[in-house]
């Protein structure tokens, strides 16, 4: 009956999950708050479907763990390293400031010294997960907002350590003969040292031997095992789970399994975050939220203004841009997932009383919701006031440019730089606000958002441009930049960076000239075809000859492909075999 119950939990959390985060999505709201809702729906103070969810909190908190392993595994040492001034300096002033503000607000609320300290400290965390979520789904991580954003995270579970060992002092343990704080210390100095001795000496061997063996799933249950160790290891002497394998990641980060690694690890990360957050939304105490609902909404409120007033003080010393800033502020802005661990070692050390405990947790819970709904209010209401601004001054100063760059990437730069040295005036838009940063100080005319809105063509002066350059790095929007564009400036001429021929084809069918169609990486893999035809001792006119040939069956191959993309994918895929075998007949001809 056991297995019975908890597999009807597993069924409940996944329908809750797949019903309610599309919904959330599709309106804009996002997955995190999806994720939320559903937990409030299905927690015990909606439909009671699931009833115990401090259980389920602890087990979602591996999903965490599991992030911070894969974030170690995309930061080398080098780079931590290069990332100690604002880890020590933005994420140390974040503490300290959130803490010297809030502990006195929190004494108002008739809490003793000690309990106010404990509290500021733990709401002066922020969610890992919800920060970390948000930076990916944005892809915000290389942003100097989401290093700064990501540097605070770190310190905070650095400081974890400290404040774990703290709270025993300020009250009375139950367990009497507990360790003295020295020897706790040195535990902890000690399995950090394991861990990184053995990432650097012993896993690499072990993975080594199972990678031999060939058996996939024994890697995947080495990883996992590697995994759950170092977070029972790291709970085991009080220290941050998360915190753990982020070291055994960043330690891997330069090991030739670290991709593999990252596959086997992903998709049980993504699942378990949206349990975690689930999670969350069921922990919510509606009952204490309806006894005492303005005392719950004033702390609430007060801890958000706190900690989004230090947020923006330390963005505008860490040099975080103005419209970054808002977004920098609101996603730290929340109480983290680590306050309930401290609230309940606060309140088994008698420093916190039970009822001050679920109070605070509360409130951290409901800041944890509030954070999908201020990124909303940034997205669809600050963000586009700094460009409206913007827009109006250059508009005043400037007139329109003939060329419209979408995408100021890798691709994008290369067209927008050699037209800006033949003075030839560009607009550029892109989504990345550190790219537009530099753009700008290029001496390029910038426009930040999503290049498929048609409020933001007009005003990067889409009616009297010439010509638009589709270069973003995503198939799916340059596609739907095309079609809005086609809909609403049928005189702009378009030129496209494309991924296949299915892509291309989308172009040529929306009609698209061939010449303005152009696959990103062509040209580069043709250059690279001859070099090595060359160093296997080819004559350079023979290559020659072999690239001519290819680039005319290239282009015979487009046009029998487009005819047959028309007549379903069977008749695709058979003329792609034809034409496969034709071009080795052609080459075969040319002199080897």
């Amino acid at each position: 009956m056991a297995d019975h119950g908890m597999m009807l939990n597993i069924v409940t959390y996944l329908a809750a999950a797949v019903v309610m985060v599309p919904i959330a999505s599709r309106l804009g709201l996002g997955s995190v708050l999806g994720y939320l809702v559903a937990g409030v729906v299905i927690g015990p103070w909606c439909l009671k479907l699931i009833t115990d969810a401090e259980a389920i909190l602890h087990f979602a908190e591996f999903g965490v763990v599991l992030l911070l392993f894969l974030v170690g595994l995309e930061l080398q040492p080098k780079q931590l390293w290069a990332l100690r001034k604002p880890i020590f300096g933005m994420g140390g002033g974040q503490l300290l400031l959130s803490t010297l503000c809030l502990m006195p607000l929190l004494h108002l609320f008739s809490l003793s010294w000690q309990a106010s300290l404990v509290a500021a400290l733990a709401i002066s965390l922020s969610s890992t997960a919800i920060a970390l979520q948000i930076l990916n789904e944005k892809n915000l991580f290389n942003t100097r907002a989401g290093g700064i954003s990501f540097s605070i995270l770190l310190f905070q579970d650095l400081a974890v350590i400290p404040m774990m060992a703290l709270i025993p002092l300020l009250g009375v343990s139950d367990v009497a003969s507990g360790q003295p704080v020295w020897v706790a210390v040195l535990e902890a100095i000690g399995v950090v040292g394991g861990i990184i001795l053995a990432g650097h000496y012993l896993l690499p061997v072990v993975m080594r031997f199972i990678a031999k063996t060939g058996i996939h799933e024994l890697f995947t249950a080495f990883a996992l095992l590697l995994v759950i160790g170092i977070s029972q290891l790291m709970d085991i002497v009080g220290l941050s789970m998360a915190l753990g394998t982020f070291i055994a990641g960043m330690i891997l980060a330069e090991s030739e399994y670290r991709h593999a690694l990252e596959t086997v690890i992903d998709p049980l990360k993504g699942l378990l975050m949206g349990l975690f957050f689930m999670a969350v939304g069921m922990s919510v105490d509606f009952g204490l939220l309806m006894t005492h609902p303005w005392k719950v909404a004033l702390l609430v409120l007060l801890l958000l203004v706190v900690k989004i007033a230090v947020l923006s003080f330390l963005g505008y010393f860490g040099k975080v841009s103005p419209k970054q800033t808002p977004f920098f502020a609101f996603l730290l802005s929340q109480g983290g997932e680590f306050a309930f661990v401290v609230f309940s070692l606060a309140v088994s050390t008698h420093v916190m009383s039970r009822v001050d405990a679920d109070l605070m947790i509360l409130v951290v819970a409901v800041s944890m919701m509030s954070t999908p709904l201020l990124m909303i209010l940034n997205t669809r209401f600050i963000e586009p006031r700094f460009q409206v601004v913007k827009q109006e001054m250059v508009m005043e100063h400037e007139q329109g440019n003939p060329v419209i760059i979408a995408g100021f990437g890798r691709f994008g730069q290369v067209v927008g730089r050699l037209l800006h040295a033949k003075d030839i005036g560009v607009t550029l838009l892109d989504h990345d606000p550190d790219r537009i940063e530099q753009s700008q100080r290029h001496g390029f005319k910038v426009f930040f958002g999503d290049a498929a809105r048609l409020d933001l063509l007009r005003v990067a002066g889409a009616a009297k441009a010439k010509m638009l350059v589709i270069a973003v790095d995503d198939k799916e929007k340059a596609t739907e930049i095309m079609e809005v564009v086609r809909n609403n400036f049928p005189h702009l001429r378009i030129v496209a960076r494309v991924w296949d021929m299915k892509h291309m084809f989308k172009f040529y069918d929306a009609g698209l000239d061939e010449g303005d169609v152009h696959r990103e990486t062509f040209e580069s893999a043709m250059k690279a075809a001859g070099s090595v035809l060359h160093g296997l001792g080819f004559e350079r006119q023979d290559v020659d000859e072999i690239k001519r040939e290819y680039r005319e069956h290239d282009t015979e191959v487009i046009a029998h492909l487009y005819e047959a993309h028309h007549q379903g994918d069977d008749s695709y895929f058979h003329a792609s075999l034809r034409m496969r075998e034709e071009l080795s007949r052609k080459l075969l001809r040319v002199k080897e």
